[in-house]
């Protein structure tokens, strides 16, 4: 069982984005609870299409009174749980960050986001000292052009490596396709190849995304083995 928490405190982020592509993905082959904590609930309205995977459950009647029941049960019926959250400074962002097993940051590549992501990181860091144990967390940079790197987006990446802020080596490339899953209210793989630009090219993406998020909660969850033997 893992519990992934997504934070940003800026608006337009990826953050809902990330989330429902991370839980669709992951429902492929394990049971998955992803927790509609934004206050618009974005995915309860997506799931009203009615094509959610099978593994996949939504719950989005959540608020800061009882959002650490709402996870300790989703994670006593499924694999994972997904939370997605808005800003930072809601005391229900430090309860659910309480429970995580990874937090991610979803951070767009400009110098302005990178520093709105350091308000979500000290959320975490305050979280840490609340509970008095370390949360895994890392950034991940989204709606990047996956044709060009740009100089601002390069900058950007040096700045939180030196300052030795983990950063997923995926990034969250700006895509139709992602776009799409909310419009047409279905899952990546069920959106239409014939209308949806290179859809293929956001599959990959998307299981890349997936793929190294769960070879991190491994070897965070091997680490706190190692630690607590």
């Amino acid at each position: 069982m893992a519990t992934v928490v997504f934070i940003s405190p800026k608006g337009g982020a990826g953050k809902t984005t990330g989330a429902l592509i991370l839980a669709c993905e992951l429902a492929r082959a394990a049971a998955v609870t992803i927790i509609d904590a934004d206050p618009n609930r974005p995915i309860a309205a997506w799931a009203k299409g009615g094509h959610a995977p099978e593994r996949l459950t939504v719950v989005s009647d959540v608020n800061e009174e009882n959002i650490v029941d709402a996870i300790e049960a989703a994670s006593q019926r499924t694999q994972f749980v997904i939370v997605d959250l808005e800003g930072t400074a809601a005391k229900i962002v430090l309860l659910a960050a309480s429970q995580a097993d990874l937090v991610l940051i979803p951070t767009q590549g400009s110098q302005l986001d990178a520093e709105q992501a350091g308000r979500a990181i000290k959320a975490v860091r305050d979280t840490e000292k609340m509970i008095r144990r370390s949360i895994p967390y890392s950034v991940v940079l989204t709606r990047t052009n996956s044709a060009i790197r740009t100089r601002t987006l390069t900058h950007v990446w040096n700045v939180l490596k030196e300052a030795s802020v983990p950063v997923l080596e995926t990034e969250l490339n700006e895509r139709e396709a992602f776009r799409s899953i909310f419009s047409f209210r279905v899952p990546l793989e069920a959106l239409d190849r014939s209308v949806i630009s290179n859809l293929d090219k956001a599959i990959e993406n998307a299981q890349a995304f997936t793929a190294e998020i769960v070879t991190r909660l491994r070897t965070e969850a091997a680490a706190a083995t190692e630690r607590a033997a």
